[in-house]
């Protein structure tokens, strides 16, 4: 039986440790931090973890909505996401992960892009009445 993502990686561990510093460069991001604002980091960053850690073969302890209805509000474009994709490829790599297996890592997060990506606002749904579509403009950035 081959090894699980979880166990080469080093398990819950690890998967804190660049989660910890992925959301970290996210909510000081000047464009993606916008759509974090009023969120508690700690929660998500734990969130995410656990998210993963089923996804990469390790305990199953996620009990959150699933990626793609919980962004279903959100107006996320290619450009977006692949931004957000390469914050969490330097997070991993800066965590000390082997580029192998952040390569696998990468792979997992990249099959959630077609459900996640819109190609315009219309695209967005509202989760329940009182919610709204988020729409974060770019920053004029330096």
């Amino acid at each position: 039986m081959s090894q699980k993502l979880y166990d080469k990686l080093g398990g819950r561990g690890t998967l804190t440790k660049v989660h910890k510093v992925f959301y970290d460069d996210l909510f000081a991001h000047p464009w993606l931090k916008t759509f974090f604002k009023g969120l508690d980091q700690t929660i998500l960053e734990n969130q995410q973890s656990d998210f993963m850690s089923e996804a990469m073969g390790g305990p199953k302890c996620y009990f959150g909505r699933f990626p793609i209805p919980t962004h279903k509000n959100m107006f996320i474009t290619e450009e977006i996401f692949m931004l957000r994709h390469k914050i969490l490829e330097s997070s991993i790599l800066a965590c000390g992960v082997h580029q192998e297996l952040c390569e696998q890592w990468l792979k997992i997060d990249k099959a959630f892009q077609n459900g996640l990506v819109k190609k315009s606002i219309n695209d967005c749904e509202k989760r329940f009445n009182t919610d709204v579509v988020m729409v974060v403009q770019k920053p004029h950035m330096r």
